[in-house]
């Protein structure tokens, strides 16, 4: 922006098991995919 570089924006998600535990964390989220990343990680456990 403006000549400046800046990181923009960073989105991460977070898999909670059942008792309140982070199970997996997902860095730099790909939008377009990430539906199915997760959903595939929640049928492993």
């Amino acid at each position: 922006m403006y000549g400046k570089k800046y990181m923009g924006i960073n989105r991460s998600t977070f898999l909670i098991d059942t008792d309140g535990n982070i199970a997996k964390i997902f860095d730099k989220v790909d939008v377009a995919n990430h539906a199915e990343e997760v959903l595939a990680a929640f049928g492993e456990k």
